[in-house]
């Protein structure tokens, strides 16, 4: 199956067809008309010609045509991480949703940043604009493999995946 935002169909190429009712909910449910879609392999089909443009504009993009579509947060939702090995070299490699995996890594970043309604949340990078909300559940986990690194002469609270440090963000922010 492929992964969601990475075939070869260009969102420029396509026919825009204006606007469809589909919406992806923040916890990932994808919704048709007000209701949910209840059979994952049809959501994966949709996932799979799912796009973001430039405005942040989410858009579902077929050889022919492409049709935007609502996203309250994030299209997917990482439900699980697995980490691989230990310290600076440890891999954390998330499951999404849609049981797509990827490792935190210099492509793809796990970063902090505020949710819609204000709240901080972190966020893993899936290419092509895509990224997925971490679960509350499973960032707890992150806080629990947890260190402390000094950049540029200041404290910050983050993980190691694949040789990259990922900052939550320093004690005096924390404290704020």
């Amino acid at each position: 199956m492929p992964e969601p935002g990475r075939d070869a169909v260009k969102l420029d190429q396509a026919l825009i067809c204006g606007d469809i009712d589909i919406r992806i909910g923040a916890d990932g449910t994808w919704f048709h008309e007000g209701g949910p879609i209840g059979r994952k392999p049809l959501v994966k089909l949709f996932a799979s010609v799912l796009r973001r443009d430039e405005s942040g504009d989410y858009w579902l993009v077929t050889p022919v045509e492409r049709v935007r579509i609502q996203v309250d947060d994030a299209p997917f939702v990482a439900v699980e991480v697995n980490v691989e090995g230990s310290g600076c070299y440890q891999r954390l490699i998330f499951r999404t949703n849609l049981d797509s995996e990827i490792t935190a890594n210099a492509e793809h970043r796990l970063e902090f940043r505020p949710r819609p309604g204000g709240e901080y949340a972190p966020y893993i990078a899936l290419g092509s604009r895509l990224e997925a909300l971490v679960l509350r559940s499973v960032y707890y986990e992150l806080v629990t493999l947890g260190v402390s690194e000094y950049e540029g002469g200041e404290e910050h609270f983050g993980v190691w995946s694949a040789g990259n440090f990922f900052s939550f963000g320093t004690p005096s922010a924390a404290g704020n």
